[in-house]
């Protein structure tokens, strides 16, 4: 999450569904695509992405590099860079503050080292911006059994985080992450693969924005709006449990399906389901894909869009990723296979994506309109576009 403010007012910048649309996608792309084959090591390669969301009143854009080489047979060493330019003007934004600009950038390096039928990994990651800078560091492993057809992997990660407030200098909080993550791939017949992860979190800390507020009815003489608001209070941890079940099944049209369903539960009372399919056809040298994914989710324990009066309960939040919401994501790809003419380059290909994000809130609402008693203003929905550009060259 990143953290700005102006002025003393509230601003949030990148929410949870813009970061997902931005960046979640292409590293998993990375990282199933470097583990699918746990005795093999990684492909060299180079990855070149832009990407740009535009939805919510957010726009954010900017590229990212990714370069895996290998040392000999048995290493293989990778790193990746990405910026975030954000220009916010959401509805977080325009109800508390004024529209602004952030940069966020990332950096890591990671290395793989094959031993027999083994795979090690280490990885070290930063991002950095005007007041939330984050550091992780990960060890992962991954065995082949049973004739190759069953791989294990496990992963453990550990991220260190400060918090910052850009209208405070000597505000500073901490964050510790711990992850530990467990996965099962099985090829059942030739044509199908079913794989199985499960992920615990634990979180600790300042987990909330230091600059978000909760409202509460407040109906004193001259207080037109009938509400008034009051700063945040979060637990300082949070457990954390996903489950995915992925299948994939290949035809012999030259196509293949793949279907996920993931249940994440954690200890704030969230609950959130997601299920997608993605559809791929090869022709020639294009790779088209279309894919259609829905996401609901239940409200925390503590959220509420608006408190019956100040200190209401022990914790409090307004932040509308924890409330009750659903979403929708239709989109299309296409990628073209390139002959590249340069002797060190074994194959290319170029792509395009384009998403189209739905979400709709079920007790968060848009404060912005004005004539509406406390409490019934409209409920805030909003459509967001993706659109990414990459460009993959191996050697």
């Amino acid at each position: 999450m990143a953290l700005r403010g102006q002025g003393g007012a509230v601003v949030v910048v990148i929410n949870t569904v813009a970061r997902v649309a931005l960046y979640t996608l292409w590293t998993t792309f990375i990282v199933w695509t470097s583990t699918s084959f746990a005795a093999v090591l990684p492909e060299e390669r180079i990855d070149l992405l832009h990407h740009n969301y535009n939805g919510g009143g957010m726009q954010i854009d900017g590229p990212a590099v990714l370069v895996r080489k290998n040392l000999g047979e048995q290493v293989s060493v990778s790193g990746h860079y990405l910026v975030d330019s954000v220009s916010a003007a959401s509805v977080d934004v325009e109800s508390y503050a004024s529209p602004y600009r952030e940069e966020r950038i990332e950096k890591s390096i990671s290395s793989d080292f094959l031993i027999e039928k083994t795979i090690y990994s280490l990885g070290y990651s930063t991002s950095d911006e005007s007041d939330y800078n984050g550091k992780s560091y990960a060890f992962g492993v991954s065995q082949d059994f049973f004739g190759d057809l069953t791989t294990l992997s496990l992963g453990y990660s550990i991220g260190d985080d400060t918090v910052g407030n850009s209208t405070d200098m000597n505000f500073s909080e901490d964050v510790d992450r711990r992850t530990f993550q467990l996965g099962l791939s099985q090829i059942l017949t030739s044509v199908s693969v079913l794989g199985i992860a499960l992920e615990f979190i634990n979180d600790e800390g300042y987990l909330n924005n230091p600059y978000r507020p909760v409202r509460y009815q407040d109906n004193a003489p001259g207080n037109t709006k009938g509400w008034s608001t009051q700063a945040e209070v979060y637990p300082n941890t949070r457990h954390s449990n996903a489950l995915a079940l992925t299948y994939t099944h290949y035809f012999q049209w030259d196509g293949a399906l793949v279907a996920q369903y993931r249940y994440y539960t954690d200890s704030w009372d969230l609950q959130g389901n997601t299920l997608a399919v993605e559809l791929r056809k090869r022709l020639g040298s294009w790779i088209l894909s279309t894919k259609l994914r829905g996401y609901t989710q239940t409200a925390a324990d503590f959220y509420s869009d608006l408190f019956p009066f100040s200190d209401a309960q022990n914790f409090l939040a307004r932040d509308k990723e924890l409330s009750t919401f659903n979403t929708v994501l239709v989109g299309i790809g296409a990628r073209y296979n390139l002959k590249p003419s340069l002797g060190f380059v074994k194959k290319a290909e170029v792509g395009i994506m384009f998403d189209r994000h739905m979400l709709q809130y079920d007790n968060f609402r848009d404060i912005r309109q004005s004539g509406f008693v406390a409490g019934q203003e409209p409920l805030y929905a909003f459509g967001a576009n993706v659109v990414r550009f990459n460009l993959l060259v191996w050697f």
